[in-house]
């Protein structure tokens, strides 16, 4: 069912990977390919849509514009394909993700994906990112959101959602009175981290290693398996985790997490979709569609 025209495909990938190369790899299809039907819808709608930032592209104007509807549309329209076909399918979606997100933002996206699509059935899974990755490749279930962590030849990986780990306290500690601290006078605070296999533990070494900072000298407190666990422990002690924004939105705005900036250190993350190679089918891709979506729609 070819309700959609091709040009608005293309234009969504490139604008959401803003990489003409990674937006052909995806479509499997080339580069000039890609260039031409840009081109082509610029000249439907007489509008502009890119715009060179530095050794990057960005969208112009009418191009997050065009970009919300577009969104729109493709979304109306792979709701109608699987409503279409989803009797024809087996109607069972198995979704499996690491922690942070499963505890923080999977929660709301899975209701909403309930409400939206009550015939197909969701067997969600949660566990480190290591687990779910172990998951994907032995087939247990079909889509994966991780976070971290290193690449996998038989994998095929794709952007989620974007995310930030900050270093948090609880407002009764002696170092919440802090409002930053040197990378220097890090190591001398104790910490609570996450255990090995764990996506977040992977990002936040690899920053802090990235930032000067030696690994070898942080004041280690304790090592606990969930996020969860992490922020129940910080209530009854003067040590300092990093967690996710994600995982922290209630605690900080309820006054009883606070967040104590490292000076020059920013870590960012992406969380990623991972899937076998070649093993996608509508339903997987309707459902990454709607979650990358949600998010968004959220975020704005």
């Amino acid at each position: 069912m070819k309700l959609v025209d091709y040009k608005l495909k293309v234009f969504y990938e490139v604008a959401t990977k803003l990489s003409f190369t990674k937006a052909a790899n995806h479509l499997h299809i080339t580069q000039p390919a890609v260039t031409k039907r840009i081109q082509e819808l610029e000249q439907q709608l007489d509008v502009r849509l890119f715009k060179r930032v530095g050794n990057q592209i960005g969208l112009t104007e009418d191009g997050e514009l065009v970009f919300l509807y577009v969104q729109r549309i493709l979304h109306l329209y792979d709701k109608l394909s699987v409503e279409l076909s989803a009797g024809r399918e087996n109607g069972i979606m198995r979704i499996g993700a690491s922690t942070t997100v499963a505890q923080t933002v999977m929660p709301r996206l899975l209701a909403i994906f309930k409400k939206s699509y009550p015939d197909i059935e969701i067997r969600f899974s949660q566990g480190n990112s290591d687990h779910i990755r172990q998951m994907v490749l032995a087939e247990g279930i079909d889509l994966g959101i991780i976070e971290g962590g290193d690449y996998h030849p038989s994998l095929s990986y794709s952007f989620f959602m974007k995310d930030e780990i900050v270093l948090v306290v609880s407002t009764n500690s002696k170092l919440a009175k802090l409002g930053s601290v040197s990378t220097k006078d890090l190591t001398a605070i104790p910490l609570v981290l996450r255990l090995a296999g764990s996506g977040t533990l992977d990002v936040v070494m690899k920053a802090l290693n990235n930032g000067g900072i030696d690994i070898g000298a942080l004041n280690l407190d304790i090592q606990l398996e969930s996020t969860i666990a992490i922020k129940e422990y910080l209530n009854y002690t003067d040590s300092a985790a990093f967690l996710s924004i994600q995982s922290v939105r209630n605690e900080l705005r309820d006054g009883r997490l606070k967040i104590i900036e490292v000076d020059g250190l920013s870590i960012l993350r992406d969380f990623k979709f991972i899937q076998l190679h070649g093993n996608s089918t509508k339903m997987v891709e309707l459902t990454k569609r709607f979650f990358q979506h949600q998010v968004g729609h959220a975020s704005r």
